[in-house]
């Protein structure tokens, strides 16, 4: 099962798209800065499992207003999602993997830096897709097979061109 982590995209689709279209994901998830996008992603590709959280740009932009923090399983691992500005993440991502620890996540996704981060910190995968925001952007791929994350990756333009 493949995992589609989006973030960032600050009303530019266009390269949401393309990688929608490249990866050919099971699951889309998309982690705020510009909720009104993932909305229409999800709209777009509504055989497609989506997930969304919204960033602190979103606040007027999600009615009613939406979970800022997401915790469920996908494919049999616990995902924590949100897009980052409420653990502080642009100073220490210590306050993050503390609450993701605590929902017993296996995975924690995260934004609002625009830095793509794809690493294993105390038993749990951290990934910020980092801005999807632009062509030459990035975004995260995490495969899922038989309750594990078999791999979890950065994909920009260049990437996402071999795949297709």
């Amino acid at each position: 099962m493949k995992v589609l982590v989006m973030s960032d995209s600050h009303g530019m689709r266009s390269f949401m798209r393309y990688a929608v279209t490249a990866v050919k994901p099971n699951v889309i998830i998309h982690l705020g800065d510009h909720y009104d996008d993932g909305s229409i992603i999800a709209e777009e590709n509504d055989s497609i499992r989506f997930l969304q959280v919204p960033g602190n740009c979103d606040r007027y932009r999600c009615y009613p207003p939406q979970p800022e923090i997401l915790c469920c399983d996908i494919g049999g691992v616990r995902f924590y999602m949100t897009h980052g500005h409420l653990h502080g993440v642009k100073m220490s991502t210590d306050r993050l993997l503390r609450d993701a620890a605590e929902a017993k996540a296996s995975v924690v996704l995260y934004g609002h830096t625009h830095q793509a981060d794809c690493r294993q910190e105390q038993g749990i995968w951290m990934l910020n897709p980092g801005t999807c925001g632009s062509w030459g952007g990035t975004v995260g791929v995490i495969t899922v097979e038989n309750g594990q994350v078999i791999q979890c990756t950065i994909l920009d333009q260049k990437d996402l061109e071999e795949q297709t």
